[in-house]
C-alpha cells in the first residue's frame, strides 16, 4: 500500500528543483494506519507559497488514493542552523551603502512574513543607524526574565524585536570601536529569549565592515538579501556586498531594487528617478534572482515615520510589492533547504 501511494506522490513535481518530490528524497517513510497515511515531507520554509502548494497537492493525492492525510515535517539538510532555538531560517538584509532603504525593506519583509502566519524575529543590528523601533512605532524597551540575564524582546506588528537602538538614547551617537560592536551584537542575539520562530530577519549595517563580519562568522546565516537602488553608484557598492557573502559561503537569496520608479498620481506616468534596470543587471551579473522592484512612493516613508509598515496598507502598489518580496524570499529559503536535503539524500544513496 505504501509503495502504491509513494508512486502516486512521485507524480508531484517540485517547480523549483525540476524533479518530482519522491525522486528528490523529499518524501520520508510513509506509514498507513487505520485509513490514515502519515507522510513526512522535507520542507523548511513555513508559509512559503511553493511549499504550501506542494503540501496541498500531496493531501489531494493521498485522498485520491483513499486515505486521510497526516503530513509532518522532517528535514535533514546542511543549511546553517542553531543561532536561535527552533529558528533555522536566518535571513540577513544588507546593502553596500547607506541611504538605499535597507531597513525599510527589512521591516516590511518581516512584517509581511508575520502577516502570512509565520513566527518572526527581527534583529536590528544596524549599529550606527538603529531606526527600526521608530519604523514600528515602538516606544517600550525590552524586559528581563526572572533570571535577570535573559532579555525579553519587544513585540510589535506580530514581530519579536531587538535593536541596538534600545541601548542608546534616541539622539545619542554610537561611538564604538570594532571590538565593542562585536561584543554588543553577540551578547544581544545570544541573550535574547526569541522563543519558537520560523524566520529570523537581521538588518545589517550598510557596508562590509566589522559588524557584518561578526554576524557572518558567529551567526549561521542561511541567506541574504542585497538591497540596492537602480543607479550605478549604488550597484558598485552592492557588488561588494554580494562578494562578501560569497566569500563566507552564505547564499545570496536574491536582489531587491528599492526606489525603482515613481508613478505620478495625476498622470499615471512612471518616472525613473534613479535610473532604471540596475537591480536586474546586478542579479544577472551574479546569477541571482531579482526578488522585487519596490516603487519610489511617498507612502512608504510616511508609514515609517508613523510606525505603520506600508505592507499592512491594504492593496496599494507598495504593499503588494513587499508582500511579493516576502513570498519570494520564503520560496527561496524553501528552495535552498529542499535542495540541500535532496543533495544529502543522493549522497547517502551513493555510499557503498
Amino acid at each position: 500500500m505504501t509503495e502504491q501511494l509513494r508512486d502516486a506522490l512521485g507524480r508531484i513535481d517540485d517547480p523549483a528543483l525540476n524533479d518530482d518530490i519522491v525522486s528528490l528524497g523529499l518524501v520520508g517513510n510513509i506509514e498507513i494506519t487505520d485509513g490514515t497515511a502519515r507522510v513526512p515531507l522535507a520542507f523548511g520554509a513555513p508559509y512559503s507559497p511553493t511549499e504550501t502548494d506542494i503540501a496541498d497537492r500531496v493531501r489531494e493525492t493521498v485522498r485520491e488514493e483513499g486515505y486521510e492525510a497526516d503530513l509532518t515535517i522532517e528535514i535533514d539538510d546542511q543549511t546553517p542552523t542553531g543561532v536561535v532555538d527552533d529558528a533555522p531560517n536566518i535571513i540577513a538584509v544588507s546593502s553596500g551603502k547607506g541611504g538605499v532603504g535597507k531597513s525599510t525593506v527589512a521591516v516590511n519583509l518581516a512584517t509581511a512574513m508575520a502577516e502570512r502566519g509565520a513566527n518572526v524575529g527581527l534583529f536590528d543590528a544596524d549599529v550606527y543607524g538603529p531606526n527600526i523601533p521608530r519604523m514600528l512605532g515602538v516606544h517600550d524597551h525590552p524586559g528581563m526574565a526572572e533570571d535577570d540575564e535573559t532579555i525579553i524582546p519587544v513585540e510589535s506588528h506580530g514581530l519579536k524585536l531587538m535593536s541596538i537602538g534600545f541601548l542608546v538614547g534616541e539622539d545619542d551617537p554610537v561611538i564604538w570601536r570594532g571590538a565593542m560592536v562585536d561584543k554588543v551584537l553577540t551578547q544581544l542575539w545570544h541573550d535574547t529569549e526569541w522563543g519558537d520562530l520560523d524566520y529570523f530577519v537581521v538588518d545589517l549595517p550598510p557596508g562590509t565592515g566589522d559588524a557584518q563580519l561578526t554576524m557572518l562568522q558567529q551567526m549561521p546565516v542561511l541567506g541574504a538579501l542585497v538591497v540596492t537602488t537602480p543607479q550605478d553608484i549604488s550597484l558598485d557598492n552592492a557588488r561588494k556586498g554580494v562578494r562578501m557573502f560569497d566569500k563566507h559561503d552564505a547564499s545570496v537569496l536574491g536582489v531587491v531594487e528599492n526606489m525603482s520608479g515613481f508613478v505620478c498620481d495625476e498622470c499615471g506616468t512612471r518616472h525613473d528617478v534613479f535610473a532604471t534596470g540596475g537591480g536586474r543587471r546586478l542579479a544577472d551579473e551574479f546569477d541571482h534572482p531579482l526578488l522585487a522592484e519596490i516603487p519610489l512612493d511617498p507612502s512608504i516613508q510616511e508609514g515609517c515615520e508613523i510606525g505603520e509598515p506600508i505592507v499592512s496598507d491594504g492593496d496599494s502598489e507598495p504593499a503588494r510589492a513587499f508582500r511579493e518580496l516576502a513570498e519570494r524570499t520564503m520560496d527561496q529559503v524553501g528552495r535552498e533547504r529542499r535542495r540541500s536535503h535532496a543533495e544529502g539524500a543522493v549522497e547517502i544513496e551513493l555510499e557503498p
